[in-house]
């Protein structure tokens, strides 16, 4: 995206020059201190979300290019940075391997180091707004150092990642409507794209200019370069409603680079625990995919598929065939009698009570009430947590899934 030149004009819309991480260490946990002082004062977030972009809109006005349309998917997802920096600031190394990982993310956008300077001018403002009398300079302070630092992160990971195209063009070679809410689609990139089974992606449909999604690779790499995705359309005009009811063969989507550390390590010991929900059988099917062609026969799989209703067992038929014709993999469908809010809590339950896990390297996706109860039981269970893999809950995908600062 080409952006005009005025955020770097004269006067008191110039931004500053873009940030660089300093060597001195950064103390995280005495901001988190501060912070957590007069949190009270500017949360929930949804005033100062407000005010920040107006203020950041108002300044700059053609900033708003870069943001979708519709602003709730957006401040919804701010709130959600903010809260995972506060939770994580005493871990500065935590924050910068997430943030880098973010900015790597962010090169598809057009995002420049100054626009952080504006967004941080916005959010100084916005916070003094907020606040009102009881707010301190050492609250402001706090804020914009733990800004910063996230801020740095970024730019180190957008640097390190400059060999590589900032997103993927990617043709849709089939559509596949398994029901009136659910498509399988099938692309294929026109220059190489690396993932692994297990990883995700931002999605980009050209009906929904300037919005992401994170959608999980249905498949293992394979020689023709086909990846596949599953959606479930989520509400009307969002990005999983155009890509499931308005994307034909021969459209064209936006691919982010490939994230995520739910991957099967080289040295895998013993058998294997895989829990599903949803759309998460699609993270699932890609890592059995690999199991299949490289590892056949290596490692025992129980695959548990949990749904609200048999009728919600979207792909139910490739599960079942797989289980006929590998040995190693037993698959169970875990279905919720009375669907309603404690649906994936029950299906979790469900699973911890078929057998002892404790010995299993677990692999959970789906939705995050499910993930929550299943990593909770496993733990309780004796199951270490370096051995419970699972996407990012939404405090942590929220980060990588904001469209711009």
């Amino acid at each position: 995206m080409r952006l005009r030149r005025s955020l770097l004009s004269q006067g008191e819309r110039r931004a500053p020059a873009a940030p660089r991480r300093t060597t001195a260490p950064y103390d995280g946990a005495a901001d988190q201190r501060e912070i957590l002082r007069g949190l009270d004062l500017v949360s929930p977030f949804d005033e100062l979300i407000a005010e920040l972009y107006d203020e950041l809109f108002q300044r700059w006005p053609y900033l708003r290019s870069l943001f979708p349309e519709s602003m709730e998917f957006q401040r919804r997802h701010l709130a959600q940075i903010f809260r995972y920096l506060i939770d994580h600031l005493h871990d500065p190394d935590e924050v910068t391997a997430t943030f880098k990982r973010l900015g790597r993310d962010h090169r598809k956008l057009g995002v420049r180091p100054a626009h952080y300077e504006a967004f941080e001018a916005a959010l100084r403002e916005a916070l003094r707004r907020t606040a009102g009398a009881r707010w301190t300079d050492a609250m402001e302070a706090a804020w914009l150092r733990m800004l910063r630092f996230a801020v740095a992160a970024m730019v180190e990971g957008a640097e390190a990642a400059l060999g590589e195209p900032p997103a993927w063009q990617a043709e849709v070679t089939a559509h596949e409507r398994l029901r009136r809410d659910v498509a399988v689609l099938r692309v294929r990139t026109g220059e190489p794209y690396a993932y692994r089974a297990g990883q995700y992606a931002a999605v980009q449909s050209p009906r929904v200019p300037q919005a992401w999604r994170y959608y999980s690779f249905a498949n293992a790499p394979r020689p023709d370069g086909e990846l596949e995705f599953h959606v479930r359309a989520a509400g009307d005009g969002g990005v999983s409603e155009a890509l499931v009811a308005r994307t034909r063969v021969g459209d064209t989507l936006r691919l982010g680079p490939a994230s995520g550390t739910m991957t099967l390590d080289d040295d895998l010991a013993g058998d294997v625990l895989l829990v599903a929900g949803d759309t998460g059988w699609a993270p699932a099917k890609a890592l059995l995919e690999e199991l299949s062609s490289g590892r056949a026969g290596q490692h025992g799989v129980h695959l548990f598929l949990g749904a609200r209703s048999f009728s919600d067992l979207y792909d139910a038929e490739t599960p079942a065939s797989l289980a006929r014709r590998r040995p190693w993999l037993r698959v169970v469908p875990v279905i919720e009698d009375e669907p309603g809010p404690g649906c994936w809590e029950s299906v979790a339950d469900a699973v911890l009570r078929h057998a002892d896990w404790s010995r299993r390297t677990a692999f959970v996706a789906g939705p995050p009430t499910l993930v929550r109860a299943m990593t909770a039981g496993l733990a309780a269970a004796g199951l270490p947590a370096g051995r419970v893999r699972h996407d990012p809950l939404p405090a942590a995908r929220g980060v990588a899934s904001l469209s711009a600062l």
